[in-house]
């Protein structure tokens, strides 16, 4: 049985604790080899001068065992921001609590207090039971979009060509 769960804001003594939680999804996602995220980069990003993201924390019997982050998109075709959801997770104990579910809804009713158009996120096509759960709460998986994602080498090149002695590639 678990205790009382408390949801609230992340705050920058949650820093470590959220840190950890990442970790622990990338190895669920098998993406560990993509981690480089450290204290300061969560910090920076979360409390620093211009905050990137923002994050919920889910706590029980004084563990954090969930997060959410989320920050501002815009969606020109409605001319309204909206909420991007980039990461929900709760450790592996904690699930089928209503941990999740009740982090999803409050960031949901985040956007909707802030008159966001939209609220979105995605979810790896492997994942059955994320893609069950998301659908038992009301959202679309949108079957026709692709992630398009250019990082390291690849995001300078594309961002400085003559750089990096590289041309646009044709397709």
């Amino acid at each position: 049985m678990i205790a009382m769960i408390d949801i609230r804001p992340a705050l920058r003594d949650d820093v470590p604790a959220i840190l950890g939680l990442i970790r622990e999804l990338a190895e669920y996602e098998k993406l560990t080899h993509l981690l480089a995220a450290s204290e300061a980069d969560i910090d920076r990003e979360l409390f620093g001068e211009r905050p990137a993201a923002e994050a919920l924390v889910a706590r029980t019997g004084g563990n954090t065992v969930a997060f959410a982050l989320y920050f501002h998109n815009m969606s020109t075709f409605l001319g309204r921001r909206g909420l991007w959801l980039e990461d929900l997770y709760v450790r592996p104990d904690y699930r089928r609590a209503g941990i999740g579910e009740a982090l999803l809804r409050s960031v949901a009713r985040i956007a909707a207090e802030r008159g966001c158009g939209r609220f979105e996120w995605t979810v790896l096509d492997w994942n059955q039971p994320a893609i069950d759960f998301y659908r038992k709460l009301g959202a679309d998986i949108l079957p026709d979009w692709r992630v398009c994602r250019v990082t390291g080498p690849a995001l300078a090149a594309l961002a400085h060509p003559s750089q990096n002695g590289s041309k646009p590639r044709k397709t």
